[in-house]
């Protein structure tokens, strides 16, 4: 079988989030469980870092991942996801999971004899540590799916759980108050492993501090640092606040990581992780910044982040999923920008009319296609060569623009 063959099997056989939604989703430790114990739990012959949040844990995964990098590890990074293939969810120091190896592997679970009905999520995860194992992997950097207590990959040990931002996403599965979906985050916290938390406040600190205490783990809060990397702006600086809190969590565990290789993991993110479409700017004149937020708190974080660059005119092309509450986020928009809503190639995307009914207030001047790239020919059209275009709404979203940006 091809590799094409292979990943159309992969998603046609298992349940995956990423094209079918709540659906797809498997709120128990079973399967993994049965599915590593069958593969010889490879998970117990690797070192973790162990990374969950509503906002924040890619950004902070893929920092994690390069610092490593650049201090020597053969680091494994495990990501969803995916933007455009499905092998930049497994990587090895940068470099994706080899076609052959996912073929090899689906092959190996297409001839075993099931008597469970793992998730796409689940084979990928399983997969994923199989590939770690293979390569030789020192260390993994490992987000979460959704949640953490019932995630797929909360059957391992790590040296430092981290937990980025906590709000309301996927209410429909974690629960609709920040204290539920803390609960839920808080199931990554292991026994005597210390926990980094990138933020904490009044709401979701009894819950974070119940399971910290129950497992004798230390919680450590990011504090915001006195400088930063000049290539990280916005939001990104309070990700390496998170960031350089599990590095000296990890130094008091005796890892010798330098100040060069955090200033040339950051540097060289892009290169030691593929770490694309999170408040990048992708062009100039004029200035055009793609981002992937998708739930009013990303979104609201990346609005502001983007209010410390603009220049001109503020231009949004803007599609989203239509599991979002379209109604709560289009209220968070800024009425001073101009609008271009569109539909995006996955099937998981919210139709014209959805996009229509949400931006029914009359307050903002919008305008709505069926096609992206269309969209955005017209965004940049109407805007001058010193106005600031943004590109937000979804890792789907930006997946459509990948020839155009990243190809």
């Amino acid at each position: 079988m091809t590799y094409e063959a292979t990943i159309s099997w992969l998603f046609e056989q298992f349940p995956a989030y990423h094209l079918q939604g709540v659906s797809a989703y498997k709120p128990s430790l079973d399967n993994i469980r049965t599915l590593a114990a069958a593969f010889g739990n490879p998970e117990r012959e690797l070192q973790f870092i162990h990374v969950a949040g509503t906002n924040g844990k890619g950004s902070t995964s893929n920092m994690l991942a390069s610092i490593l990098t650049e201090n020597g590890q053969k680091t494994g990074l495990f990501t969803s996801p995916h933007i455009h293939d499905f092998t930049e969810r497994i990587r090895v120091n940068g470099k994706c999971v080899d076609e052959d190896f996912v073929v090899r592997f689906c092959a190996e679970i297409r001839s075993k004899q099931w008597k469970i009905e793992p998730s796409f999520f689940e084979i990928t995860w399983l997969m994923a540590l199989c590939y770690f194992k293979e390569q030789g992997c020192t260390i993994v950097v490992a987000e979460t799916g959704l949640g953490g207590r019932l995630d797929a990959t909360n059957i391992i040990s790590p040296l430092v759980s981290v937990i980025t931002t906590i709000s309301l996403d996927h209410t429909n599965i974690l629960g609709n108050t920040r204290a539920a979906i803390a609960f839920e985050k808080a199931g990554i916290i292991k026994p005597s492993v210390p926990v980094v938390m990138g933020s904490l406040d009044a709401e979701i600190e009894p819950v974070i501090m119940r399971q910290a205490q129950l497992n004798k783990s230390k919680i450590t809060v990011a504090s915001k640092l006195p400088d930063y990397p000049t290539s990280l702006i916005g939001y990104q600086r309070a990700n390496f606040d998170t960031v350089m809190a599990t590095i000296s969590e990890l130094r008091l565990a005796g890892w010798n990581i330098s100040q060069q290789d955090i200033e040339r993991g950051i540097k060289n993110l892009r290169q030691n992780t593929g770490f694309i479409g999170r408040l990048e700017i992708v062009g100039t004149d004029p200035l055009i910044i793609l981002d992937c937020a998708h739930n009013p708190e990303g979104i609201t974080k990346t609005v502001e982040s983007v209010r410390e660059l603009q220049q001109g005119k503020l231009f949004i092309l803007y599609g989203t999923s239509a599991d979002k509450d379209i109604s709560a986020i289009e209220s968070l928009l800024p009425d001073d920008a101009a609008y271009f809503l569109t539909v995006f190639r996955n099937p998981r995307s919210a139709n014209l009319q959805q996009l229509k009914d949400a931006f029914a207030s009359g307050t903002k001047k919008v305008h709505f296609y069926s096609d992206p790239i269309i969209a955005l020919d017209e965004m940049k059209q109407s805007a001058s060569k010193e106005d600031t275009l943004l590109i937000l709404g979804s890792f789907f979203l930006i997946d459509d623009f990948f020839e155009v940006f990243f190809a």
